[in-house]
């Protein structure tokens, strides 16, 4: 596995690269302390899984600066790790494309879960845009049905035949903080907030053929 990792702050850089060693057995870790390097390396590094980007930096526009990587290397799923914790600005990241939004205030079984829900073709979006009613931020260009991924809508048909999160994880073989960061996609995505009214939701949009009580 190789990931791009752009942040203007060395220490951090060297504490996440071990965090990221347990993502799998083999982890190459090809770092930038600036946007503009990160684009270089971008190019210049074939076979990159994932990239890592810092929303403040040397170099970036914010948001905008997401968006434009993305549009750059639309094949590299973008994930933002930011101390930013404002949930307009991690909003207004995932609109411009990034697969995911990491505080990093967050704990490192935090970040592996949203890495690994990111790289198996998932959107992490943080509790704090979750909770934020009048958000919708799924996007819609890296999803299949009623917005959700191929795995989302798996998870979505494991839990409308009554399965726990714990009891998809081994179905899945996932994590079960994966599952639940699927789960929370799910809900954002049928703007429902239970997994009762997610199982109606599926229902109602003939997603799956769910059984009346």
């Amino acid at each position: 596995m190789k990931i791009l990792l752009v942040d203007d702050h060395a220490l951090f850089r060297e504490g996440l690269s071990y965090v990221l060693q347990q993502l799998s057995e083999v982890v190459e870790i090809v770092e930038a302390g600036n946007f503009q390097d990160g684009l270089t390396l971008a190019a210049a590094e074939p076979g990159l899984d994932l990239a890592l980007l810092d929303l403040h930096m040397p170099g970036s526009e914010g948001p905008k600066s997401i968006g434009y990587f993305h549009q750059c290397y639309p094949s590299i799923p973008v994930v933002v790790i930011s101390g930013e914790e404002e949930s307009t600005n991690m909003e207004k990241a995932i609109n411009y494309g990034a697969a995911g939004f990491v505080c990093k205030s967050s704990n490192s079984q935090v970040m592996l879960g949203a890495l690994r829900l990111v790289l198996s073709g998932g959107i992490y979006v943080p509790p704090e845009v979750l909770f934020h009613h009048a958000v919708e931020v799924v996007d819609k260009r890296n999803t299949g049905m009623h917005g959700l991924t191929p795995r989302q809508m798996d998870v979505l048909g494991h839990l409308c035949g009554g399965m726990s999160n714990k009891t998809i994880a081994s179905a899945m073989s996932l994590a079960e903080g994966t599952v639940k960061s699927h789960v929370a996609a799910i809900y954002l995505a049928l703007n429902v907030r239970t997994r009762l009214e997610a199982v109606r939701a599926a229902e109602n949009l003939g997603v799956f053929g769910v059984p009346h009580g």
